[in-house]
């Protein structure tokens, strides 16, 4: 069976640096071909923009076709098909399946199925592992290193899969998280005991002033709406961190601000313009890094 990538975990530390030096290589030569006469399906469940638009241009510049769907209103999921056959069906007319879906398990599931390799663009509140991927290439191009690094992330640390993604994958590199949640979103059980496990120290705390002059990278997230059953629940923590420029007088000289975007209220315009906001070439970076992981799920890099 291929190569799928669902979670972080079926990449080893020298596949996750092999795809950083391919991405490395591709930000300076974005323009390749050796994907010609390559399909490769884009299936998105789930709303998207970044993710979605990155992929399909990540295989556009490798010189592959894309098919697939934004939007299941006009596919036959409406009339009933299940996950299943359509995974089956789409097998018959790709090389590679990319799939964001809002259930959990669901990516690992068409893997299964499938006789092809399958991406997962993120399944629910599970994983995110190409937005750990291009995390990593990001802080690895401001830092210099993926060693020793101190790690803040806010926000929502209980839904935010780009989180629990990134905590699988830095453990190898020796870093120090600080976890900054209101109390109903803190980071779940199964990933602190991950890192007790592995020796990785961590603090929690609800104030995000108090942590942040001792950061390498600020990792900021929303409050994720769609994942929320109860509204008054998201009502009540929806606007509880907000970043300003005024925050950031006597953070680390090296620090930057990360973000798997889209924003809402969590950074202030005004932090745009510091030298610490980095989250729009973040977001560049993800396509290099997709570059990346295309071609070498299809034995190319």
């Amino acid at each position: 069976m291929s190569k799928s990538l669902i979670s972080i975990t079926d990449f080893s530390k020298d596949e996750m640096l092999h795809i950083l030096d391919v991405a490395a290589y591709f930000e300076k030569n974005k323009m390749q071909s050796f994907l010609s006469g390559k399909v490769v399906a884009s299936l998105f469940f789930e709303p998207s923009t970044r993710t979605r638009l990155s992929f399909e241009t990540a295989a556009n510049r490798l010189g592959a076709k894309v098919i697939g769907f934004a939007d299941t209103r006009n596919t036959s999921i409406t009339k009933g098909e299940s996950l299943k056959d359509t995974i089956k069906m789409v097998s018959n007319y790709a090389d590679l399946i990319i799939m964001r879906h809002p259930l959990e398990g669901s990516s690992r599931y068409a893997s299964e199925i499938s006789s092809l390799p399958v991406i997962n663009a993120g399944d629910g509140a599970n994983q995110h592992p190409t937005q750990t991927l291009l995390d990593m290439y990001t802080m690895r191009e401001t830092q210099g290193t993926l060693e020793n690094l101190c790690i803040n992330m806010v926000g929502d640390l209980k839904y935010g899969r780009t989180v629990h993604s990134l905590i699988q994958a830095m453990y190898y590199f020796h870093p120090r998280f600080i976890f900054t949640s209101p109390n109903e979103l803190t980071m779940p059980e199964q990933y602190k005991e991950f890192l007790r496990q592995h020796e990785i120290p961590f603090t929690e705390t609800d104030s995000l002033v108090g942590h942040l002059n001792e950061a390498d990278i600020l990792y900021m997230t929303r409050v994720q709406q769609e994942r929320f059953t109860d509204p008054m629940e998201y009502e009540k923590v929806k606007n509880v961190y907000r970043l300003d420029a005024s925050m950031l007088r006597s953070v680390k000289s090296n620090m930057k601000i990360l973000h798997p975007l889209p924003r809402v209220n969590e950074i202030a315009q005004d932090v745009d313009d510091t030298p610490y906001a980095y989250y729009f070439k973040q977001a560049e970076n993800g396509m290099y890094v997709r570059m990346a992981i295309i071609a070498y799920l299809l034995g190319y890099k």
